[in-house]
């Protein structure tokens, strides 16, 4: 299995969902390699973990930097001239054919049944294991390039690694039939290659944390609801729609605070967005969190708002579930196929986020329903079957092979 990034050091769903993928595959039984393009630090799974190029390896620091599956040229060039000594290619594209170009002989050194590739990213490296080897692969896709850019601005070079890695495939697992559609229209697949395997999510993980009471304690006693959005910070995840929509809560409901957590290339855009709005003193712009600290927020919220312009899938609404906090989703995402008790709404309509927000506030029974079933739903939408499905993936392609 080819990957990016990798836990304790992730900067979004791709490295969980890797994560939470191979822990159940080797519970399972699966003899798994996971390949990584960079050595640096990871998180145990019980797989054996490989890595491309091991030479100069990232410590923890250099590891956030740089090991992110949602890294974009123009933050590769700024940091690649800021940290010229982690000897990076010149371009990001360079570091992708790099881990390429090293994949066939980590791949016939292992000799694998299945090999499978996540995100563009990977799909090259996947590509010339396969050729190297003769064995089926399978990609994953998590997001597509649509999805990144809001449908706006495609980048044609990694549009081309995408299509060329979905038709190279033998099989395509998808995360959502949403997702599933766009390949289908957009990159010219054959629906009859792709599987949907929708996401999980494991309920003992750290996501479920005890509140900070104090904290709580001090927004519920001066009677403000809390509003939170946690995620990077572009123009795919709409946070300028929640900011709409916040203007309008914040015109009727003017004890309600608005969390924003994250990091991403429309930061300042959004601080001045709230201060246009005269909602700046309402909005607290918390940075990038994980671990407890994200666990605290959902905690402390009385509602989740992921208002996505693309989402392929979206695994914080159930991180949030799991933390008893009740959830309004974008309609335009992938989890809203798996959770019927959740708000939905379409990211572009402001007004009905802004009143299905001060409905939740404004009515305890409401938000302790959707709390408790969406919860209730999170549970059973554990990594386990996500193996299960991907196992039935390999079988199938492994057949395909035989028979040929």
């Amino acid at each position: 299995m080819y990957g990016w990034e990798f836990p304790p050091h992730f900067s979004g769903g791709l490295g969980i969902a890797c994560h939470g993928l191979v822990r159940s595959l080797v519970a399972d039984g699966v003899d798994m390699r996971f390949v990584l393009p960079r050595k640096f630090p990871v998180a145990y799974t019980g797989a054996t973990m490989l890595f491309a190029n091991e030479a100069n390896p990232l410590d923890a620091e250099q590891t956030e930097l740089f090991a992110s599956g949602y890294m974009t040229e123009e933050r590769f060039r700024f940091l690649q001239g800021q940290y010229p000594e982690l000897q990076y290619g010149p371009s990001l594209f360079d570091e992708v054919l790099r881990y390429a170009a090293r994949s066939p002989m980590v791949a016939l050194s292992q000799q694998p049944d299945v090999i499978h590739a996540h995100d563009w990213l990977c799909f090259p490296a996947g590509m010339a294991a396969k050729r190297a080897t003769g064995v089926p692969l399978v990609v994953h896709v998590h997001a597509t390039e649509f999805d990144r850019t809001g449908f706006r601005s495609v980048n044609q070079a990694i549009y081309n690694i995408e299509r060329r890695g979905m038709h190279e495939a033998d099989k395509i697992v998808t995360v959502s039939e949403y997702t599933k559609q766009i390949i289908v229209e957009h990159y010219g697949v054959d629906p009859s290659k792709i599987t949907v395997v929708y996401n999980g999510i494991d309920p003992d993980s750290e996501m479920v944390m005890t509140p900070e009471e104090a904290v709580v304690h001090r927004l519920k006693e001066r009677g403000w609801g809390i509003v939170l959005a946690h995620g990077r910070l572009t123009m795919q995840k709409g946070l300028d729609y929640y900011l709409r929509a916040a203007k309008r809560v914040v015109d009727v409901r003017p004890n309600t605070a608005f969390i924003v957590s994250g990091s991403g290339d429309m930061a300042e855009q959004l601080i001045e967005q709230a201060a246009y709005y005269g909602i700046g003193d309402k909005v607290f712009f918390v940075g990038w969190t994980k671990g407890r600290a994200v666990s605290r927020l959902y905690r402390m919220a009385d509602l989740f708002v992921m208002p996505s312009v693309s989402e392929p899938y979206g695994l914080v609404p159930l991180e949030s579930l799991l933390n008893d906090t009740p959830v309004l989703i974008s309609k335009q995402s992938g989890v809203s196929e798996v959770l019927q008790h959740a708000l939905k709404t379409d990211f572009w309509d402001v007004d009905d986020m802004a009143n299905k927000i001060i409905a939740v506030l404004d009515h305890p029974s409401l938000h302790h329903t959707l709390a408790t079933e969406g919860a209730r739903e999170a549970r059973s939408q554990v990594w386990q079957r996500v193996a299960e499905r991907c196992m039935m993936v390999y079988k199938q392609v492994v057949k395909m092979i035989t028979r040929v």
